[in-house]
């Protein structure tokens, strides 16, 4: 399944106006908060309505970072894009290495048992402070009663394969829990 061009990924948003001259907080969503300042040009969304926006300058400030708009040059230019999220196009993430892949990609998977039981489909992804976890959305006419599971994704132990051409996980997980 290729991507579209107008898939979106959010990567951050922006907090309120830093200064007079039109810079704006910065809060990333990346793994590595400064990767963010690797992506242009920004979309940056209001209200359902995206634009583009060309990051001119950043810097690290204080915690966070903050940036600054070569289209937005005054504090009040700048307030109108308080709390607006900021994304990228899919196809401006870079290709992973062999083996690797993004949450978005494993949305919709389905999820097996390695007996071949059908768990469901892959519904979400959570971060827990020990490992990310699988929200599967379990099959209509489960037969152990379950509306959802939620999977530890451990890929040494219950993370057995995951097939980007099956669009399949395959887990070593009972079924009853």
């Amino acid at each position: 399944m290729s991507q579209s061009k107008t898939s979106t990924i959010v990567v951050g948003k922006l907090g309120a106006p830093y200064g007079i001259k039109g810079w704006l907080k910065v809060h990333s969503f990346t793994d590595d908060p400064q990767g963010i300042f690797d992506f242009s040009p920004w979309l940056i969304g209001q209200q359902g309505k995206w634009q583009n926006l060309e990051v001119s300058d950043w810097r690290r400030h204080n915690k966070g970072y903050i940036a600054k708009f070569a289209q937005v040059n005054d504090r009040d230019e700048a307030v109108a894009y308080t709390n607006a999220e900021i994304a990228v196009y899919a196809e401006q993430l870079p290709e992973l290495p062999e083996g690797e892949f993004y949450w978005r990609d494993l949305i919709g998977m389905s999820v097996v048992t390695d007996k071949g039981y059908d768990l469901g489909t892959v519904d979400d992804l959570m971060e827990t402070g020990s490992n990310d976890v699988l929200v599967v959305k379990a099959n209509k006419k489960d037969a152990f009663g379950q509306s959802e599971r939620l999977i530890p994704f451990l890929t040494d132990s219950v993370i057995l394969d995951v097939n980007h051409e099956e669009r399949k996980v395959t887990v070593d997980w009972d079924p009853a829990f």
